[in-house]
């Protein structure tokens, strides 16, 4: 019986490297010069996995996401896996803006990643299995050909690929 082998595509957060990316920008916020007397600040809650960001007005706001952003990518993470919420006021006439950690695939993106893969007419059988894809074939060379194939196009959630065997 021909051995089958499979690969899983995720989309997953570190929630450890997205705390480490937080403390390390507020120790960024509290040592730069433009943030001086400012009430700027971001923190993480991981129950909910959601990153809230809070500042003086709208400008200092986009300098803390930038600097979320800077240590975001500067640790591997995906940027896409940052779901921006509306910017509101807050307390004391600041301003707050709140971030989804996106975890999983969400239907609809699986549905468009299955698609993708049929499409492309490998010998491959993907398959949804909750919030993430799990693509099977006999050849390991066709597996790595999805891989890329998946790679190069754009789905609107960051992908990675797990538990190859």
């Amino acid at each position: 019986m021909p051995q089958e082998f499979s690969f899983d595509v995720v989309s997953k957060v570190d929630l450890q490297a997205a705390d480490d990316c937080v403390n390390a920008g507020m120790k960024e916020i509290s040592t730069r010069f433009d943030f001086k007397g400012s009430v700027s600040q971001m923190s993480l809650d991981k129950k909910i996995g959601e990153i809230a960001l809070l500042s003086d007005d709208e400008g200092k706001l986009k300098s803390v996401l930038d600097i979320l952003q800077s240590r975001w990518a500067r640790r591997g993470l995906p940027l896409k896996s940052l779901e921006p919420g509306k910017v509101e006021p807050a307390e004391n006439g600041t301003v707050r803006q709140k971030f989804k950690i996106i975890q999983g695939i969400v239907q609809e993106k699986a549905k468009l990643i299955v698609a993708a893969v049929k499409e492309a007419k490998l010998k491959v059988t993907p398959s949804i299995q909750g919030d993430q894809v799990r693509v099977a074939s006999k050849s390991k060379d066709e597996l790595q050909t999805t891989m890329t194939l998946l790679k190069g196009k754009d789905f609107g959630v960051a992908l990675q690929f797990a538990n190859f065997r």
